[in-house]
């Protein structure tokens, strides 16, 4: 039998084996202790952990910072759109009623809303500012409970001080495809447009209708130093000098232009022998008629406009830049005391650099410049003869008077269709740099590049250029007259 003796479970336990037990214990806990130190899945664990909490955070937070910019953006576009209605002079509400009434349909909630409103004879200014607390979803875990949402602005609409010259054609062409009708009726509407009961005081328009020339009306005439030679119509004759600057001098003599009709279309007619078209209109409604304010007057003459001869854009623009140059304002002061323009005109033309004071061309035209004919001298140079081309066609007489071979001894040409558009692109060059704003429109001309070229060039730039059809007309000039007279976010 072997002297090994097993010991039981219950069996009392001697110091020996207790103290073998012991270390065995201890031996397994030291080892596993050193395993668990070596041991990464644990830091990993504990460290991704902590990432996931600040991604979370930071998720929480980019959330709550787009719930802020979103409702601040929703406010400032209310609040844009408010003021604008608000201060538009043509709104008879109450301006801070207006204001709150886009909040109360923009279906925001909790918000604070201030509004200033500001306003006299040509102006009125809304300034508002809005707020709305957002609270926070994310940010209280940093102590953040609730972002502030702030927006303001202001809008102004200001009727300034406006100079217009609105510069119409009313030559031949214009009596095809119902233009002139057409654009009688825009015209007439821009008028309206711009002068009301509460802007009469403030905008003044110069009528500047023209055919082969301007006829500037007897007033306007004699207030220059012009060699008269007879008063059948008041034209000028303007040289290459005169379209590189905006004013008239008052010291220059100026040549009076011929009252004569060069062509007729019956001119071998014996039935069509008087002259009808002049180049330079003896109409009295066609004459210029100078810072006009009244309506009913201003539509009455546009009304009387009948098409008749040749294109001579350039001598319009002429007149009516210089129209709107300071040194006129002498000549507009004894028109007053005439009682020919109305007293609260005093002090116009206003100096360029006056703040409250708007200079404004509006050209239009269907066509080209043409060629530009006059009698010679020796065939006009008495009172009998200014009397007879006031009387007879050119080409009717000539056709039925004298011998084909003599008919090139009666006329010259004063100068081409290129010098005219050049004349026009130098006095719309003086007048651009001289702070006059000028929109040209194109009527009709869309298969003309060249001439959709010398009228863009004209504009203060693209923008102020409009190529137009048929009715399209009122649209150019319904954009016109919004522009001068614009509504505009001042902050």
């Amino acid at each position: 039998m072997s002297d090994m003796r097993k010991v039981s479970d219950n069996a009392p336990v001697n110091a020996g084996q207790k103290s073998g037990l012991l270390g065995q214990i201890k031996q397994r806990l030291t080892g596993r202790t050193r395993g668990f130190a070596r041991e990464e899945n644990g830091t990993m664990l504990i460290f991704g952990l902590v990432i996931f909490l600040m991604t979370l955070i930071a998720t929480g937070m980019a959330i709550d910072f787009m719930r802020h910019e979103n409702m601040r953006t929703r406010l400032q576009a209310t609040l844009d759109r408010a003021v604008l209605a608000a201060a538009d002079l043509d709104q008879t509400n109450d301006p801070e009623d207006v204001v709150e009434d886009y909040f109360a349909k923009s279906g925001l909630t909790n918000y604070d809303l201030t509004i200033d409103v500001q306003q006299g004879l040509n102006f009125r200014t809304v300034t508002a500012n809005a707020s709305s607390t957002v609270d926070s979803m994310f940010l209280n875990m940093v102590g953040i409970e609730s972002i502030d949402a702030p927006a303001g602005g202001a809008a102004e609409e200001r009727i300034n001080n406006v100079e217009i010259s609105l510069v119409l054609d009313i030559s031949g062409s214009m009596d095809d495809n119902d233009k002139i009708e057409n654009m009688q009726s825009a015209a007439e509407e821009f008028v309206d447009t711009l002068i009301t009961p509460d802007t009469e005081d403030l905008v003044s328009i110069s009528m500047i209708p023209y055919t082969g020339q301007t006829n500037a009306g007897e007033k306007l005439f004699s207030a220059l130093n012009v060699d008269q030679v007879h008063d059948y119509s008041y034209c000028i004759e303007f040289e290459a000098s005169d379209f590189t600057s905006v004013p008239l001098s008052f010291s220059k003599q100026y040549e009076q232009a011929q009252h004569y009709e060069y062509s007729s279309k019956y001119y071998g007619s014996a039935y069509n022998y008087k002259i009808q078209n002049p180049w330079c209109s003896d109409k009295g409604s066609e004459e210029i008629k100078a810072f006009q304010n009244n309506n009913n007057s201003l539509k009455s003459v546009i009304a009387s406009y009948e098409p008749r001869t040749a294109t001579g854009i350039h001598y319009a623009m002429k007149w009516a830049a210089a129209l709107l140059d300071p040194n006129m304002r002498p000549v507009v002061s004894s028109m007053i005391a005439d009682g020919d323009v109305d007293a609260s005109f005093s002090g116009r033309p206003a100096n360029y650099d006056d703040e409250e004071t708007v200079k404004v061309i509006v050209l239009m035209t269907d066509g080209m410049n043409v060629n530009q004919y006059r009698i010679k001298n020796w065939a006009y140079n008495s009172t009998s003869e200014y009397a007879h081309w006031a009387k007879y066609t050119l080409w009717y007489y000539l056709y039925n008077y004298v011998y084909s071979n003599s008919r090139g001894d009666y006329y010259f040409r004063k100068h081409n269709s290129g010098t005219a558009d050049n004349r026009l692109a130098a006095i719309c060059e003086a007048s651009r740099t001289a702070g006059i704003v000028i929109f040209s429109i194109g009527f009709e001309i869309n298969n003309n590049p060249y001439a959709k070229g010398v009228m863009s060039n004209c504009a203060t730039s693209d923008s102020h250029f409009y190529a137009v059809e048929g009715v399209e007309i009122s649209d150019a000039f319904g954009a016109i007259a919004r522009t001068i007279n614009q509504l505009r976010l001042i902050q």
